[in-house]
């Protein structure tokens, strides 16, 4: 939240809290989609590209490719990884999906179901009305 308003600008708390309510209903909302695909399908686990497909269904287009870059770059890293000698079961790891950042060290869970979300992705900087016309 601080990145998107000025250098001396201030955040109140129940600002703050808000936000990380909406990101939390927001993980929600494209864990379900994602979940509901996943039943359908016969499958137990969610990974990024049925969180990617949710957001699509939902109408979150434009922060589809971003991610897509993003699911890629963790794949590589994760392949790197496992090359490298670490062993164990590996779950499915994705950044809060919203545009500012969310919720470090959060997971969603639900049907048996669990996708972590990790901190550290580059998000795309909103566009303000000037820049859109």
């Amino acid at each position: 939240m601080k990145k998107a308003i000025p250098a001396n600008g201030k955040i109140a708390k129940d600002a703050k809290e808000t936000v990380q309510e909406c990101v939390s209903e927001f993980i929600s909302f494209i864990t379900s989609e994602a979940s509901d695909k996943c039943q359908r399908e016969k499958r137990k686990t969610i990974n990024g590209d049925d969180l990617l497909w949710a957001m699509a269904t939902l109408g979150f287009e434009e922060y589809i490719e971003p991610l897509k870059v993003y699911l890629q770059k963790y794949r590589e890293t994760e392949g790197d990884s496992k090359l490298a000698g670490k062993s164990g079961e590996v779950s499915v790891k994705k950044d809060a999906l919203g545009p500012h950042g969310g919720a470090s060290g959060t997971s969603a869970q639900g049907m048996g179901q669990q996708v972590a979300y990790n901190p550290g992705m580059v998000y795309m900087q909103p566009q303000h009305e000037s820049s859109r016309k």
